[in-house]
């Protein structure tokens, strides 16, 4: 049966009844056709639990723990497409096993500013990155016969007035940074449904944008899937109705009443609504429901998915082990077998009488702590999770002691039945930042520094008795999460004075910071190990002792910029972040290191950059292949597509290679990044630009030739007046290495 076959059967209630919830994951089906309702969940660290159609408190059964997953900075972190697929996968085939349609996820919004309480979900603030790891991740996802669900469309960027912020940015910001990992999620992934924004963009509601949804999603990328709203991002019903969002979606109970249930129904019977915009929204819902097998001949072929497999949990663990990232060491790490075996000890006689067991201390709250119940919409039941502390006593037994101590204080929470912050969550500024001066902060600073002292000292006492120091701190979801940006870059609790107490003991002292958004570490000159671990799902401790015993060497390389300080960053300095009301984005395309790069400040940690157990050494480039362009010439659709223009080398501009060789004693992954600079141009540019990149695993000694792939778009810029990607004639500087900071090669042309 057709579309438009079912169209013309469906009275007009039964249509309004398909696009708009019953529930508040679902929405209703028509029996009396064989159409069922669509079923959706959040992801995208794994299937949210289950909760009843008309209320926020979680049904409480014991069949909804899933698998969790690694954010996608954590999977971001590896560099990795072909773990994205695989996460892809994974996800989409727990989805379909807990017998949803449509997975809340990815969330691919670009990471402007450190803060956005958002950030731990998205990928990078590099859209290139971005690009090549959500479209094989929704791959993955949709082959699974559940649709991938991306979000938010678009310019997303930050929590604070969430529901209501205007954001302004030019056309060509717009075109080169915030729109092209959602037209990759479109044109190269084929996402069955996208998710509108709760923003504004340009003065009109993403639900209702005509530039976003009609004239850029519909008719430029030719989208014919299904636009879902974000829950309870809706304003009106005529605007709406007559916008190409086609499924309404909230967190309200009054399902009836919804501007697209009741209201629209109204407005259609009184003439106010053409009902052919209710048509419109039904096709591409029927449409996304024939791609799901959810209609038609191929229902019954409909994969089964399953959830909590060993497979899935072995998934999880393969990328939480390449995504930990090594920011510093100084011979401190891994620690071997040989530093952490039983010492004999001996009597007066030069007997052996006993042997003393290695003594570790491990301190921080994060090392004991989970966080998968957490941080709004992305918050799961895990089946399961390694806490950093339960991983290390795992993998190294009882022949070394292992002593833990909380060392910072984390106010307890209140009951979570009392008010569920998603019933809240439609409410200006309940999810905002608190006030500092009210009675309720007040009293959480004192019982913080009642109990800040006392920890800290029992953290300084098993310090003093260890030969090993490991600190695990960093965030947790009380910053990291919907809903709220934070108000600083600090470490929360007191830590940094924690950091630098035991660093006074101990100057080998190894410190973890486990956190989904960059924190200020000013004690990181002092530090000689550094280990940085986003939120990396259910096997994260597991692969943290990997990494530390030197079983796992780390791959891991930063997808964002880690500012020294928050006063920094461009949009510190331009005041255009976490304003209520209107915010404009005056850096332009200058967005992460590209505004670093341009005004020559030094990060903390630059974008790209990751450290090993061993040794690399990138060289011998060689141009294997130049093809001119026309000057000033717009590129067609096709060459807009990095998938279509680098799959065949037949299509890239530019064809070089490089030899990269592992000159360590351990075998390790290095990630080659190949940059491009436009050094004559008449607009202007950043002064690099990620282009391609490349990950490859060497045993000792062994060295590969890789083959990197420049289209014609690497070397393109958004013309506001063409309305296009044009190239200008001139010379390009290709630049190599193993992060933003690295430019050891450089391969001029001139195209």
């Amino acid at each position: 049966m057709k579309i438009e076959d079912l169209l013309r059967q469906l009275t007009l209630q039964e249509k309004i009844d398909m696009i708009h919830g019953c529930g508040f994951f679902r929405t209703k089906a028509v029996e009396r056709l064989g159409i069922p309702g669509v079923v959706t969940s959040d992801g995208p660290m794994g299937v949210r639990m289950q909760f009843p159609d008309d209320s926020w408190i979680p049904v409480g059964e014991t069949d909804d723990y899933v698998t969790y997953s690694p954010s996608n900075s954590a999977l971001a972190a590896t560099w990795n497409p072909v773990l994205a697929y695989k996460s892809g996968k994974e996800l989409g085939e727990e989805a379909r096993g807990r017998g949803k349609d449509v997975i809340l996820a990815p969330g691919i919004n670009i990471k402007r500013d450190p803060l956005c309480g958002r950030n731990f979900e998205y990928f990078s603030e590099d859209p290139y990155l971005v690009e090549t790891l959500a479209v094989p991740f929704i791959k993955g996802v949709q082959e699974n016969d559940v649709a991938a669900c991306v979000k938010h469309f678009a310019v997303n960027n930050q929590e604070t007035d969430r529901m209501a912020v205007d954001t302004y940015v030019d056309e060509r910001t717009l075109r080169e940074i915030y729109l092209p990992a959602f037209r990759a999620a479109v044109k190269d992934a084929g996402s069955y449904s996208i998710m509108n924004a709760y923003n504004k963009f340009r003065g009109h509601f993403c639900s209702e944008s005509k530039e976003l949804l009609d004239n850029i999603l519909r008719d430029e990328w030719n989208y014919d899937g299904a636009v879902i709203s974000d829950w309870g991002s809706t304003h009106s019903t005529k605007g709406v109705a007559e916008s190409s969002m086609d499924m309404e979606m909230s967190v309200t109970t009054d399902f009836d009443d919804y501007y697209l249930a009741n209201p629209l129904l109204e407005a259609v019977q009184k003439g106010e609504v053409d009902e052919e915009c209710v048509n419109a929204k039904v096709r591409n819902i029927l449409r996304m429901m024939f791609r799901l097998k959810m209609l038609g001949s191929e229902a019954p072929t409909r994969k089964t998915g399953a959830y909590d497999t060993e497979e899935h949990r072995q998934q999880a663990y393969e990328t939480a082990k390449e995504a930990i990232i090594l920011l510093k060491n100084e011979k401190v790490l891994p620690l071997t077998e040989e530093r952490l075996a039983l010492q004999p000890v001996k009597n007066a006689q030069g007997e052996i009488i006993s042997a003393r067991k290695h003594k570790i201390a491990v301190i921080g709250h994060n090392a004991s702590h989970n966080h998968a119940s957490g941080g709004g919409s992305a918050e799961i039941k895990a089946l399961y999770e390694i806490s950093p502390l339960l991983g290390l006593k795992k993998a190294l037994g009882g022949n070394v002691e292992i002593t833990y101590a909380q060392g910072y204080y984390i106010p307890g929470k209140k009951n979570v039945n009392e008010v569920n912050w998603q019933e809240a969550s439609l409410e200006r500024r309940v999810m905002g930042q608190e006030d500092p001066d009210s009675e309720e902060q007040k009293a959480l600073r004192k019982e913080i520094e009642e109990n800040r002292e006392k920890l800290l000292r029992e953290a300084c006492e098993i310090a003093k008795d260890a030969d090993t120091v490991i600190f695990v701190g960093g965030l947790n979801h009380d910053y990291d999460t919907e809903g709220r940006d934070r108000a600083d870059m600090k470490l929360p609790y007191g830590q940094d004075e924690l950091v630098e107490a035991l660093l006074d003991i101990n100057t080998d002292t190894v410190v973890i910071i486990h956190a989904g958004s960059p924190v200020e570490m000013p004690w990181r000159d002092r530090v000689k190990a550094l280990i940085w671990c986003y939120f990396s799902g259910m096997e994260t401790g597991t692969a943290l002792a990997d990494v530390l015993l030197g079983r796992v060497n780390p791959s891991g390389k930063l997808p964002e910029t880690f500012p020294a300080r928050y006063e920094d960053t461009v949009t510190y300095k331009n005041g255009e972040f976490g304003k209520e009301g209107r915010v404009e984005y005056k850096e332009g395309i200058f967005v992460g290191y590209r505004y670093y790069e341009k005004e020559n400040v030094k990060p903390a940690f630059p974008f790209g950059y990751g450290l090993s157990y061993t040794d690399f050494r990138i060289d011998a480039p060689e141009l294997i292949k130049v093809t001119p362009f026309a000057d000033n010439e717009v590129l067609c659709d096709d060459e807009l597509s990095y998938g279509k223009s680098c799959d065949n080398k037949d299509n890239a501009c530019v064809v070089l290679s490089v030899q990269v060789k592992n000159t360590g004693a351990v075998a390790g992954a290095e990630v080659v990044q190949c940059y491009v600079s436009d050094l004559e141009c008449s607009a202007e540019r950043p002064v690099k630009e990620l282009k391609a990149y490349e990950k490859v695993f060497l045993e000792p000694g062994e060295s590969r030739r890789l083959s990197l792939s420049l289209p014609r778009r690497a070397f393109a810029f958004y013309d506001a007046e063409c309305r296009g990607f044009v190239t200008e004639h001139g010379e390009f500087e290709i630049i190599m290495g193993n992060s933003s900071a690295d430019e050891a090669l450089h391969t001029r042309v001139t195209l």
